[in-house]
């Protein structure tokens, strides 16, 4: 017998919309945690996050008989949930903590700087990133996602979002030895 932890994302869409609305949780037990810790970087604080994660599923379940593609409901999903994320850093200053991020410039300044203070400088080189900048950034560096699936889940191609993850790390490591 399969189990509802089993079920393809397509099945219980359209459980969902034929009645079976508890099968809704499935969905979003598979998809919180992924996708909490990308959140958890675009918005201001894990309270921000929190709030950005919630809006959005309940707006995917408002909105499920919207999803054309539900094979791709994670995919569409985490365009609402980004749209979310985006709407949150527009109200307020977003913050990324240190220990998400792995950057050669951080071990050279770690030893100039205290931790806080270096702290303050990657919150300061990430509020100067885009907003393209700082989402390929996060998923690349804190998500750690391949290539592949970035441009899946932001429907471009890879190319693109090497440029925005080469020049997101660049522009932080300049800002750093700048201000280091």
């Amino acid at each position: 017998m399969i189990g509802k932890a089993d079920l393809t994302d397509d099945i219980i869409v359209a459980r969902v919309l034929s009645g079976e609305r508890d099968l809704y949780g499935v969905l979003v037990e598979r998809y919180r945690l992924e996708f909490a810790r990308y959140a958890g970087a675009l918005c201001n604080d894990s309270d921000t996050a929190a709030d950005a994660m919630q809006n959005a599923f309940i707006k995917a379940f408002d909105s499920l008989a919207t999803c054309r593609e539900p094979a791709k409901f994670k995919s569409w999903f985490f365009t609402i949930l980004r749209n979310m994320c985006h709407n949150a850093r527009s109200r307020t200053r977003n913050h990324l903590s240190l220990d998400d991020v792995d950057l050669p410039a951080r071990e050279r300044a770690d030893d100039r700087l205290g931790r806080s203070e270096l702290g303050a400088l990657l919150a300061d080189a990430m509020d100067a990133l885009t907003y393209e900048q700082r989402e390929a950034f996060t998923m690349k560096h804190v998500e750690e996602r391949s290539y592949k699936e970035m441009a899946e889940l932001l429907d471009t191609d890879e190319d693109a979002l090497k440029m925005r993850v080469y020049r997101a790390r660049d522009a932080v490591r300049k800002h750093i030895e700048a201000h280091a």
